[in-house]
């Protein structure tokens, strides 16, 4: 990571470093899943269309406001937020979204799992950050608690 621009935060400079480089590969993941969840939400085909394309939509909202959270927490602590999209598509914890997936129960899935990739590292991250800096744990928390929500809408679509 590049230099920590100078701020009157005064959690240590390698704390902020380590909890900017965690909230980076959050943002990484999130504007991932918000690009992903758009594909689904312009493709998505089926009897149940309607409802997924708007549901999608509204997730997609909620991922938005999410990495802009996540994305200022690392500016907040002096650092750089954000990648280019080349670093990522090399740094993303997802696998590449199938174009070719369409049919409304594929796509669900598809999202399911992709979802819970980043809920699941968003709740790891609240444990991580927590005796370092409790504020970065706070803020996952509240990622966590909106990516857990989201992904059990998402859930409660698939067949058991």
């Amino acid at each position: 990571m590049s230099e920590l621009r100078k701020i009157r935060n005064n959690l240590p400079d390698d704390v902020k470093r380590r909890m900017a480089e965690i909230l980076n590969k959050h943002v990484v993941d999130l504007t991932d899943l918000l690009i992903q969840t758009k594909v689904a939400h312009w493709n998505v085909r089926g009897p149940h269309f309607i409802a997924y394309h708007e549901l999608f939509d509204e997730l997609a909202g909620h991922l938005f406001e999410l990495t802009d959270t996540v994305a200022e927490r690392v500016t907040a602590l002096g650092g750089i937020a954000g990648a280019p999209v080349q670093t990522i598509a090399a740094q993303t914890s997802l696998p590449v979204w199938a174009l070719e997936t369409t049919k409304d129960s594929s796509v669900m899935s598809a999202l399911v799992d992709r979802w819970a990739v980043v809920a699941n590292s968003a709740r790891e991250a609240v444990v991580t950050t927590a005796d370092e800096d409790p504020d970065t744990s706070d803020l996952f928390t509240e990622v966590s608690r909106q990516l857990d929500k989201d992904l059990w809408f998402l859930e409660a679509h698939l067949s058991e």
